[in-house]
């Protein structure tokens, strides 16, 4: 199964993935993570081969915006897949991004937020409103869930 976790820069995408998958290999569950962060150029072309080569025993994440409706259709058509799309207010976000290492320009932040086209979401987080532990244990349970039908 590929679950994508999207939304705009600074919502919360990579700590709840990398938390995530931290809980599902914990219980012994095979998880792959992929970040969109890791690719500087065709992001999208490079992250669908890797999801499509990953181990189809294994849950694949995939944290990235996933702004763009042709990007959200693309991994849509690689199989069994779930969008999970994290929200936060822009000022979260920007105040978040600021704190990162690898910040991005608040402008791509505001370009993305503005253009950001929600997909027809399996679940949604507002990271605003849940903390990190909330938010993972909603999408541990959702996964659960998913795995189960």
């Amino acid at each position: 199964m590929i679950v994508a976790i999207c939304g705009p820069p600074g919502a919360g995408k990579t700590t709840l993935a990398t938390r995530v998958r931290d809980r599902l290999e914990g219980r012994g569950s095979s998880v792959r993570l992929f970040h969109s962060d890791d690719f500087s150029s065709r992001t999208y072309d490079q992250l669908a081969r890797r999801v499509r080569d990953a181990p189809a025993t294994a849950i694949t994440l995939v944290d990235g915006t996933f702004y763009r409706r042709e990007w959200q259709q693309r991994f849509r058509a690689l199989g069994e897949s779930r969008f999970v799309r994290v929200t936060a207010s822009l000022d979260t976000c920007l105040e978040r991004n600021r704190h990162r290492p690898d910040a991005i320009d608040e402008q791509g932040v505001h370009v993305v937020y503005r253009e950001f086209e929600p997909p027809d979401a399996d679940l949604v987080i507002d990271t605003d409103r849940r903390d990190p532990d909330e938010a993972t244990d909603r999408v541990v349970a959702a996964l659960d869930g998913w795995l189960d039908q």
